[in-house]
């Protein structure tokens, strides 16, 4: 009797909203790729880009994420704050999203700031709208010359249910279906499983985006079978599962106890996910759903907030001179 193509994988119980972490989670202690899982892997100065694409069922199942392209740029260094490190990552965002967007100024674009603006590690979305160039409403107004290569770009932060009392997806299917754009491009915060992505990892997608997944909330989904048009999905990493941290922290312990007792021999024996779920059954319910952010997380969004939108210019009105728009 022959194994299934997903014998030896278990499927993702952990929340994250990144595509790359699920894939490691998946994979386990195991050396094999998960079938119908291709990886790419390259170094863009100091910025690591990761390629995910998913391409079978059966992974999307194991993973619980869609099928699609996922890119992730990873940046630990991003809270340093080096101004130079900001325009490289402005730029690989850039240059990584080019492909997934029309280069014709004709496809219309609507870009949706997702999250709540009264809580900063949510605040990503309204924060990038904030600083973007919009457009649609210049067409009839600017030279000729420039309405020729500038694309008509609108932008909305629809808020959260706690706060407007309407779904979010029926806020941005409203518009869509009165502004009627060609695209839509998603900006969210996201949940991470490693402590070292905070506000240093960035996902772009052309999957669409389910707002809260990686916190375990159901919300519907921001796709194109929900809104009718292609949405891209950019996201960044600003908060963590509390348990995250208990068991990073009891990993390192493990590791620089290892000899000294069996429970510490224990731990090493055990791969990633057995030491979650026996961590989970332990500090699960005290911890419950608890997530954390940096302390400096209001500068960090700021500084991200303005990568992303600087990025999104770039790729968005790449005929306009940099300074029509500033």
């Amino acid at each position: 009797m022959n194994a299934s193509p997903g014998a030896g994988f278990r499927p993702i119980e952990v929340h994250t909203d990144m595509a790359l972490e699920a894939r490691d989670i998946v994979r386990g202690a195991s050396e094999q790729e998960i079938p119908g899982v291709r990886v790419q892997e390259r170094n863009r100065g100091a910025v690591r880009i990761t390629q995910v694409e998913i391409l079978e069922e059966e992974a999307e199942r194991l993973m619980g994420k869609p099928r699609g392209h996922y890119i992730t740029l990873d940046v630990p260094t991003f809270k340093e704050r080096d101004p130079d490190l900001k325009q490289e990552l402005t730029q690989a965002i850039a240059d990584e999203m080019t492909g997934m967007i029309p280069a014709s100024t004709d496809c219309s674009v609507l870009v949706v700031g997702l999250g709540n603006w009264n809580a900063t590690p949510d605040a990503l979305g309204p924060r990038t709208v904030e600083q973007l160039l919009v457009t649609r409403h210049l067409q009839g107004v600017v030279p000729a010359d420039i309405r020729t290569r500038m694309r008509p770009v609108a932008a909305i932060a629809p808020g959260v249910l706690g706060t407007t009392g309407i779904e979010t997806l029926d806020i941005i299917r409203g518009v869509v279906g009165e502004a009627k754009p060609d695209l839509v491009i998603a900006v969210d915060a996201l949940a991470a499983r490693k402590l070292e992505r905070l506000v240093g990892s960035v996902q772009i997608a052309d999957t669409g985006i389910r707002p809260g997944s990686g916190v375990g909330t159901q919300l519907k989904g921001l796709t194109e079978d929900a809104v009718g048009v292609p949405v891209v999905a950019v996201g960044v990493c600003t908060v963590v599962q509390s348990i995250t941290i208990a068991q990073e922290a009891i990993t390192l312990l493990a590791d620089q106890l290892k000899g000294s007792a069996k429970f510490y021999d224990i731990l090493q024996e055990l791969n990633g996910s057995e030491q979650h779920d026996l961590i989970n059954e332990v500090l699960g319910n005290r911890l419950g759903d608890l997530m954390v952010t940096p302390k400096e997380i209001d500068v960090l969004v700021n500084d991200m907030a303005g990568v992303l939108a600087e990025a999104l210019n770039r790729v968005l009105q790449p005929r306009l001179d940099p300074e029509e728009w500033r």
